[in-house]
């Protein structure tokens, strides 16, 4: 008769146990939430998309030293000037890449002469690219105009995208609007920025686990085919949804599109075990040792201390030489009382943000 062995559960780490890895950890704390797969050098070409909170991470990196790749830069103008028209934010002047889709659209049209439907869009008199509408806020004189500075675009997305070393892409939404054939995604819904909406020529669509990841895996295989030896930092966006075309609850919706979008990142970590890494931003921030106190009175935004404890992680995983301490969290000075959810500001630009403005 064989003896029984023990449980497989015997003796893991404290961090495989509910009761020691989250209940006994003090608050905050992002202790054991990390291990890096590979560490990013400071000699790495790093190119940088995704959604809004991605900017954080790209801000974080060029602060420390590392060489995030800059394919657009802008004239000699103050930063707050830069970024209203789209510099600074990422690699390229794409502002934000919502959607996996949006990604792999963009180097299918840079690499594969791709041509989006319904690329220009109007207001007012003035003409923006309606796959980057946010990057000119205040619109272009006429289409060539639009079609030449969009030429220019890819062209630099080209370069970056052949020749990086690492690229860091956060997975925002899985919710995006589309033109009404499914060939061409859009950051935005039409008629937010510029453009009208017209159920004939768009529709919407919210993307599925599959979809999410054959399109992540359609960018992989693009970049490599450049560059073999080329590593992929994931993470997923921590903020909610400011608002949902699908018809159920905004918490129902955001709850999903993060489920998929944390799936899709789990798979691709298993699948490629050389190059892919997983960032844990979104359970940084949405952890419950943190009580809620990542989050501003809105429930949405994610606070500064919040940013800096994610980052503060990112770090300590990724400064091999030391030179870059984290920043301790100041005190949180006492308030008469909270401030009001609208007074609540990213120091990030976010298209999507814009849409409680059509809130009843």
């Amino acid at each position: 008769m064989t003896a029984k062995a023990p449980s497989p559960y015997r003796g893991l780490p404290d961090t495989a146990y509910w009761r020691s890895g989250v209940a006994n950890r003090p608050q905050f704390s992002t202790e054991g939430l990390y291990t890096p797969r590979f560490r990013i050098s400071r000699k790495a070409k790093i190119v940088t998309a995704g959604s809004c909170f991605a900017q954080h991470v790209g801000r974080t990196l060029k602060n420390a030293g590392f060489r995030i790749m800059d394919g657009e830069r802008g004239p000699n103008v103050p930063d707050s000037v830069l970024q209203r028209f789209g510099y600074n934010l990422y690699s390229a002047r794409y502002g934000n890449v919502y959607t996996t889709r949006q990604m792999a659209q963009l180097l299918a049209e840079a690499f594969d002469g791709f041509e989006p439907t319904d690329a220009i869009w109007e207001k007012d008199g003035r003409f923006y690219d309606a796959l980057r509408p946010s990057v000119e806020p205040d619109g272009l004189p006429s289409p060539e105009d639009v079609r030449r500075h969009r030429q220019s675009h890819l062209a630099a997305v080209r370069e970056l995208f052949s020749t990086l070393d690492v690229f860091v892409f956060t997975f925002g939404l899985t919710e995006a609007w589309m033109s009404q054939d499914g060939s061409t995604v859009y950051p935005t819904a039409p008629g937010t920025i510029a453009g009208d909406y017209d159920e004939t020529r768009y529709k919407f669509h919210n993307f599925r686990y599959n979809e999410v990841l054959n399109d992540f895996r359609a960018v992989r295989k693009r970049i490599r085919a450049f560059n073999p030896r080329a590593k992929f930092l994931v993470t997923v966006s921590p903020v909610p949804l400011t608002a949902t075309a699908t018809g159920q609850h905004v918490e129902v919706a955001s709850s999903y599109s993060k489920s998929v979008l944390r799936s899709v990142c789990g798979a691709l970590y298993e699948d490629y075990h050389k190059d892919v890494d997983y960032f844990p931003s979104y359970e940084v921030i949405t952890s419950q040792t943190a009580r809620g106190e990542n989050f501003a009175p809105n429930m949405r935004s994610v606070t500064p201390d919040g940013v800096q404890r994610a980052m503060s992680l990112f770090m300590q995983a990724h400064d091999p030489d030391g030179k870059v301490a984290p920043k301790k969290t100041s005190p949180k000075p006492k308030l008469k009382a909270p401030p009001k959810p609208e007074q609540i500001e990213d120091d990030v630009v976010c298209e999507e943000a814009l849409l409680e403005a059509f809130s009843k």
